[in-house]
């Protein structure tokens, strides 16, 4: 498989080009955002890294130029980031990019993000069987029957919280903002507030950890949330 590392900085693309190709991956590197739509275009790698910080336009406007073209719009995006920029994280995970990673980074990080996007991407694009459960870490979610299970124990969640829970056990490990949460359960055009988000999430933290189920969703401050543990399997 090929990934495309796309940074201004030659230092940091043949590190990072180095790393990759030492794990079995094949590459090629854009300096510059036209760059990086042309070789995504021309290419067609099944993975890229994307600084959002580029010389000549903004790695957000990349991720936007490719989630809005039929021919790239599948190939998923990892967004590398400074710390402070969690504004551009929110915008860059609403555009469609699946996963962050903020600068400065291990090779031992990077590497795993990547795998747990192909990985998510190769779930995603496996067709859905009839009789789904969903399951991440003790938490199950048994979609034909509409029940959770959390350590093999039944627990009653609202309709809403069942379906914030089936869509972060479904993507587990995938950042998701409050926006991004609202249109995946409601559409892009429901009356629903990111507070309200907020306060669903914490209900259903409260009944996970009165289960024996604590800590799995995650907070990432300034974006939305996590499901932590494995990736949900089908």
């Amino acid at each position: 498989m090929k990934i495309l590392i796309t940074d201004d900085e030659e230092p940091i693309r043949e590190l990072i080009k180095y790393n990759v190709e030492k794990s079995g991956f094949e590459t090629v590197c854009a300096e510059n955002a036209l760059q990086a739509v042309q070789f995504s275009r021309l290419e067609k790698p099944g993975l890229i890294l994307l600084d959002l910080m580029l010389p000549d336009m903004s790695g957000l406007d990349v991720c936007r130029i490719l989630k809005g073209d039929d021919s790239t719009r599948s190939i998923p995006i990892i967004m590398v980031t400074a710390k402070t920029e969690e504004s551009d994280i929110v915008t860059g995970l609403e555009l469609g990019a699946d996963d962050y990673i903020t600068k400065p980074f291990s090779t031992k990080v990077l590497l795993a993000r990547i795998q747990s996007v192909l990985r998510r991407a190769q779930n995603q694009n496996s067709p859905a069987v009839s009789g789904d459960v969903l399951t991440a870490g003790p938490v199950s979610v048994d979609i034909p029957r509409h029940e959770i299970l959390v350590e093999g124990k039944k627990v009653e969640f609202t309709a809403t919280e069942f379906a914030i829970l089936e869509h972060l056990v479904r993507h587990a490990g995938q950042v998701f903002s409050r926006q991004q949460i609202i249109n995946a359960i409601k559409g892009s055009d429901y009356p629903v507030t990111e507070r309200a988000i907020d306060v669903q999430i914490l209900s259903i933290r409260h009944k996970l950890s009165d289960a024996g189920c604590k800590e799995m969703i995650e907070t990432i401050r300034g974006v939305g949330y996590r499901m932590y543990g494995e990736e949900a399997a089908e």
